[in-house]
């Protein structure tokens, strides 16, 4: 049902397999920006390049679903 409405809107699987990759970059970009900051400061940051990084294999695995449709 989601997959197909994701489909009426125009999204492919290649968006979504794309976007999980970002995500992935977006961490490793996010986590060495937390290197760099003070210890105060720093907790908050890496929790946030984690988070980031939650997301691809949710992304992924929409893509497939999509892909499996098309």
């Amino acid at each position: 049902m989601v997959t197909e409405l994701l489909r009426r809107l125009g999204l492919r699987g290649w968006i979504f397999h794309a976007s999980s990759l970002g995500s992935v970059v977006l961490c490793i970009a996010l986590w060495i920006r937390a290197k760099t900051l003070d210890q105060d400061e720093r907790p908050n940051a890496e929790r946030r390049a984690l988070f980031a990084g939650l997301w691809a294999p949710t992304l992924w695995g929409i893509g497939s679903s999509l892909e499996g449709r098309e």
